[in-house]
């Protein structure tokens, strides 16, 4: 499957490049006369150093999808966040606390920078950046800034979350190439559901055993920058703790293999946070329990626990997960593979970091969700 996915990766990549290239070429001879957005993406960091990333884009006037949108609406919609008209080399500034800092745009219109903090005391969880485009200018010289997050854990946090996303948090039926493909191009932010109990789990996490923790959660996935509006939308629709994103860029030719890409994300985030432990979410659909064991074999003593989705029921993959489980198990973490959220939760429990009171919200949550549609039934009307 996963030189399936690259070599559809790579097919994709080269067409936005070609079209990157062309729609490049126009620019310069026409001119920037179309309105230019800034993508601001949630950034993380310490008190002493944060790092942010966006991009410039012109803006196509994307509307977000509704309840009602048809399977037509759906396709267009995922259309435009592909056929994106970056703006490349693109100057801005950008201002957090007391610094301010300007940055340049790659030839994606990607731009991130790390910036160094002086004296900053500001202890909330999510804190305001401020961003504003210097060049190109438009027309009439309007002003286009944005307005942007960077999430700092705060010293109440006992533990911080790496999640995966598809198959996750979100169904996106994985082990289905065909499936796979109609579900993302057919569904929305709106109709495409969580697993049940998945949000409340998260918000229990987050809040730990006390209920005021604070704890950072990230998501670390395979999916491309393009589906970011998407994927917050989701989150903020179904309430799902939001935390800073790692994606991929889709402009490439030759994408990084999966297990490369989430290993670096994951690493990144480990040495940023050297004295907090983390939990790891993900599932059995790919390569989630090999790469966190590996994580665990790097970082030893800093990971609490690894919880993986049972989606993929194939008797060989389960018995290679037992033997990660076993080979995590020397280390003193633990590996569990969950049937479901409550399984998770009640281990989660069990171990200290939940309350109980917050076991019983999810398990109330999971009722509730229990008397709507799942996520594969509507997949599964709509295909």
């Amino acid at each position: 499957m996963a030189n399936w996915k690259s070599k559809v990766l790579s097919i994709i990549g080269k067409a936005d490049d070609m079209s990157d290239s062309v729609r490049s070429r126009i620019r310069r001879l026409t001119g920037h006369d179309d309105r230019l957005i800034i993508h601001a993406y949630f950034g993380h960091g310490t008190m002493r150093q944060v790092v942010f990333k966006g991009r410039v884009l012109e803006d196509e006037g994307f509307i977000l999808s509704e309840d009602a949108d048809t399977n037509w609406e759906n396709l267009v919609n995922l259309y435009k966040r592909f056929e994106s008209d970056e703006v490349p080399g693109a100057r801005l500034r950008v201002r957090f606390g007391n610094v301010e800092q300007e940055v340049t745009a790659d030839g994606e219109g990607y731009f991130s920078l790390t910036v160094d903090l002086n004296n900053h005391s500001d202890t909330r969880l999510w804190q305001d950046v401020d961003l504003e485009l210097l060049e190109p200018l438009v027309a009439g010289g309007r002003s286009v800034r944005a307005a942007g997050q960077i999430m700092i854990p705060p010293a109440t946090a006992k533990f911080g979350v790496i999640s995966d996303i598809d198959d996750t948090v979100i169904v996106s039926n994985v082990i289905n190439k065909v499936k796979m493909l109609l579900t993302v191009a057919l569904l929305n932010e709106r109709t495409r559901m969580p697993f049940k109990g998945v949000a409340s789990f998260y918000r229990a996490l987050q809040e730990g055993a006390s209920g005021s923790e604070n704890n950072p959660i990230f998501y670390v996935s395979k999916s491309p920058w393009n589906l970011y509006t998407l994927l917050v939308e989701f989150f903020e629709i179904h309430g799902v703790p939001r935390g800073p994103l790692c994606l991929r860029d889709f402009g490439t030719n030759k994408p990084s293999p999966e297990e490369n890409h989430k290993m670096s994300r994951i690493e990144s985030i480990l040495n940023t946070y050297p004295g907090l432990p983390f939990i790891l979410v993900g599932d059995s659909g790919e390569q989630d329990p090999e790469i966190y064991h590996d994580v665990v074999k790097a970082f030893p003593n800093r990971i609490r626990a690894i919880y993986i989705r049972s989606v993929n029921p194939d008797p060989s993959r389960i018995a290679a997960i037992d033997q990660l489980i076993a080979e995590v198990r020397e280390t003193r973490s633990q590996l569990i593979l969950a049937p479901d959220t409550e399984f998770a939760a009640t281990h989660a429990a069990a171990e200290g970091m939940i309350s109980t009171g917050a076991l019983a919200e999810i398990r109330s949550e999971i009722q509730i969700d229990q008397t709507t549609p799942s996520p594969t039934e509507i997949a599964t009307d709509v295909i």
